[in-house]
């Protein structure tokens, strides 16, 4: 019991990480299979899930690697070609689902991922009372998106559809000038703040100039900003710094489209 397109998608990052642990070649294995949990290990609670599993023959990892990897923004690959994003949203899927996730990994030998995902052989009772804290969701508000790092972009994008936004793209201030400057209806705008050529800052300031009341979220990997949040933020503006998790982004941008124009503190 789980969402099919969010499925889909955490089972493509996964054999795309598969893919580039491998780069000798291998094989990658994706199997299922019904389990019954009775006492877990693993933050699941009793009753029938599907275990999905990918496996790859790859490079593997150590220990504390395998520590870090769901946390957002880590990634072990190079710069330009890791978002760090995949085995975050992977994790916040399935506890969103009620299920859990497991890795085994073997430096030499290979990787594995298992995603528990609660089986529809449950009782509603059940699926009633899983205790797990959704992501508030929305109800088809329209939010801007400027980020010009496309796997970024197309992953927060996932999760703003995910939880019911209308999403309206951008890849670079110069595209996103058009949108604010248009007809279009929209409640939120979330840019990075280290945009090429025009900063999100300055984006901003032409938002507000067709928009005075545009609720504005900054995202920034720059954790000097932190410091610096006050002077940096205006009215109705707020930042929120990487890594950061998926029901904190969701809690933020609900809380600003609930919210009435006030001055927003850090």
């Amino acid at each position: 019991m789980a969402d099919a397109n969010q499925l889909e998608s955490a089972l493509l990052n996964l054999a795309v990480n598969a893919r580039d642990a491998m780069p000798d070649g291998g094989r990658l294995t994706i199997s299922a299979t019904r389990v019954v949990i009775e006492e877990s290990d693993i933050d699941l609670k009793s009753g029938t899930y599907i275990a999905i599993t990918v496996r790859d023959t790859g490079v593997g990892m150590p220990p504390d690697i395998i520590d870090k990897v769901f946390d957002p923004f880590f990634t072990t690959k190079p710069i330009g070609q890791g978002t760090g994003l995949g085995l975050s949203m992977i994790y916040g899927f399935a506890q969103q689902s009620g299920g859990a996730v497991r890795i085994d990994s073997t430096p030499g030998e290979g990787t594995g991922i298992t995603l528990y995902l609660p089986s529809s052989e449950n009782s509603a009772e059940h699926d009633d009372n899983q205790d797990k804290a959704d992501a508030p969701e929305g109800s088809g508000q329209a939010v801007l998106l400027v980020e010009d790092d496309d796997s970024v972009r197309m992953l927060i994008s996932e999760v703003l559809t995910s939880l019911s936004y209308k999403v309206l793209e951008a890849a670079d201030a110069n595209l996103a000038v058009p949108i604010l400057q248009g007809r279009a209806v929209i409640d939120l705008m979330i840019s990075d703040v280290g945009l090429p050529g025009m900063t999100g800052r300055q984006l901003a300031e032409i938002a507000r100039q067709h928009r005075p009341d545009l609720p504005i979220l900054f995202v920034t990997g720059y954790a000097e900003n932190a410091m610096t949040k006050a002077s940096f933020l205006g009215t109705n503006m707020a930042m929120i710094s990487k890594p950061f998790a998926i029901d904190v982004l969701a809690a933020k941008i609900n809380e600003m489209i609930s919210s009435p124009a006030v001055e927003r503190t850090p």
